[in-house]
């Protein structure tokens, strides 16, 4: 079982769901007795948020393969965009207005759906092929390239879809910018800020490289988060775009500083980001039961069947079809993420919220046995 499920199950226990229903008093007395607890909690979510971010970018480098292309292309295209099609034009055939935050973004709210149909964790991929010892084999470096590339075009999409929200007018030009100032700000950062940053690692005058290379990674990353704040886009990007780069960089340079990173915030950050997740849900006055089932199969039935349509264009037998199908069919953490993007920027309420956390439980789980 994935550590993060673990992480929520005991966020759940301590929130509305358990300790909020069945003991309210102390629930209260625990997180309601001081302003300055709730403004704590809310600042140690952001940081498991940002370095959760900053380091999967780390991993993206790792898993791209070039070979097997024509298969990766195959996989890309049915398992994101048919998927993401389907998500799109959901609304349009069923009645979501009721998980629609009351003053929400309906644009947005389409291409969160998108993206919750389409998106697949790798963590939790990467964990199953490692338990099953198939982590080197061709099957699971396609896999995973397939779903590293489409998670970075979903996290670009949802990207668009927050400054939607931000943005006060909407018209052809906000549009634009919208769409324009993402894309040109992913493509600076990955073909240009790496070289840059290169020569930056050499410069006699780079006194904090020299004092701490993970000083250094961390500044980096607090430089893109700001960056994609002033140009109105949620910091998480500029903390993922900011660990594809730090990822780039020289191993024998940058190698024990990642590890550093990575240890810290897996030993405290993240595993309370995905505790205070777990504190957000109340499973008992805003979940929709039937409408989780409902999502649920709608989403792994076009998932799974973009996937084999597209491996079977390519010649490739059932077993094998079903195969990359069962396996890029979960949401994990990063659909934990557009979760909580979406409910704290006010495109879902929190009913929908619930439903997507859970969905990103149960796929987890299905995936893992």
């Amino acid at each position: 079982m994935p550590k993060v499920i673990c992480e929520i199950v005991g966020g759940i226990v301590l929130g509305p769901t358990f300790l909020g229903h069945f003991f309210p008093e102390i629930h209260n007395w625990i997180f309601n007795g001081f302003e300055s607890e709730g403004k704590l909690l809310s600042v140690i979510y952001w940081f498991g948020l940002v370095f959760l971010m900053f380091i999967s970018g780390f991993e993206v480098q790792k898993f791209i393969d070039r070979e097997d292309r024509k298969t990766i292309f195959a996989l890309l295209l049915g398992s994101t965009v048919i998927p993401f099609v389907a998500g799109w034009f959901a609304p349009n055939f069923y009645d979501f207005s009721p998980y629609l935050e009351e003053k929400g973004n309906s644009a947005a709210f389409n291409i969160l759906v998108a993206i919750a149909v389409a998106i697949t964790s790798i963590p939790v991929i990467s964990k199953i092929f490692i338990d099953l010892g198939i982590i080197n084999t061709r099957f699971a470096k396609i896999v995973l390239s397939t779903a590293m590339i489409q998670d970075v075009i979903l996290w670009l999409t949802l990207a668009i879809a927050t400054g939607m929200v931000s943005s006060e007018v909407v018209s052809i030009y906000s549009i634009l910018l919208m769409v324009l100032v993402p894309v040109s700000f992913f493509g600076v950062a990955l073909w240009i800020m790496p070289g840059l940053i290169r020569m930056g690692n050499d410069l006699k005058i780079n006194f904090i490289i020299k004092s701490s290379v993970s000083g250094y990674a961390l500044f980096i990353c607090f430089i893109f988060g700001t960056m994609t704040s002033i140009l109105n886009i949620n910091i998480v990007f500029g903390a993922f775009l900011a660990g594809i780069i730090i990822g780039t960089m020289p191993n024998k340079q940058f190698g024990n500083g990642k590890s550093h990173i990575k240890e810290f915030s897996l030993a405290f950050f993240i595993p309370l980001y995905f505790a205070i997740v777990g504190l957000k849900l109340d499973l008992i006055n805003h979940f929709d039961l039937m409408f989780c089932l409902g999502f649920l199969l709608f989403s792994g039935f076009f998932e799974t069947l973009g996937t084999m349509l597209a491996t079977r264009l390519i010649k490739k037998d059932w077993r094998t079809s079903l195969d990359f199908g069962a396996a890029i069919n979960t949401r994990g953490v990063p659909g934990i993420v557009v979760a909580t993007v979406a409910f704290d920027m006010g495109i879902i309420n929190e009913t929908f919220f619930a439903v997507l956390v859970m969905i990103a439980i149960v796929t987890s789980l299905i995936a893992g046995c």
